[in-house]
């Protein structure tokens, strides 16, 4: 199936540290869902920086789960926001590249990378305790993230079809 004018939702995580795996969770529930909707492609990876330009490459739309812990919101609150205001670090560290670096990497290498972004956050309680369990908030919280999720990717891949 070409890659092009799809839609790519990417989970992230880590599957082994609690509620940091609420990406790779929300992004299976959501594949379960949209099963079978064309235009949609629905991964999930442990893997970041560099290694993400093998996912994302030659997709038109890339949707992002993620957890993160600001401390200023309870945790299953999805912050969503668009990727276009993606702050590049200062200096490049060659040992993680953000999602901003990996996508401007990825054009200054001529790849197809996508043209609009969308990033979900999820606030988490515990991203650090070694658990395949996510904290009872998260487990609570699911149901209307995918739905969420869901919805939103649906909305980009209908814009896309109208194409």
């Amino acid at each position: 199936m070409d890659k092009k004018n799809k839609v790519l939702l990417l989970g992230l995580g880590n599957d082994i540290l609690s509620d940091d795996a609420i990406g790779l969770h929300v992004a299976r529930e959501v594949r379960r869902r949209l099963c079978g909707i064309e235009g949609v492609e629905v991964r999930e990876t442990c893997e970041m920086g560099v290694a993400l330009l093998d996912h994302i490459t030659g997709f038109e739309d890339l949707v992002l789960v993620d957890a993160i812990q600001t401390g200023r919101s309870p945790p299953g609150f999805l912050h969503e926001f668009d990727g276009g205001g993606l702050k590049l670090l200062p200096a490049v560290s060659p040992h993680f590249l953000g999602v901003g670096e990996t996508l401007a990497l990825g054009r200054k290498l001529g790849m197809e990378m996508p043209s609009r972004v969308k990033i979900f956050a999820i606030e988490v309680e515990d991203p650090f305790t070694v658990s395949t369990q996510m904290t009872p908030a998260l487990q609570r919280a699911m149901p209307t993230l995918v739905e969420r999720v869901a919805a939103a990717v649906l909305g980009i891949a209908a814009k896309q079809s109208v194409k």
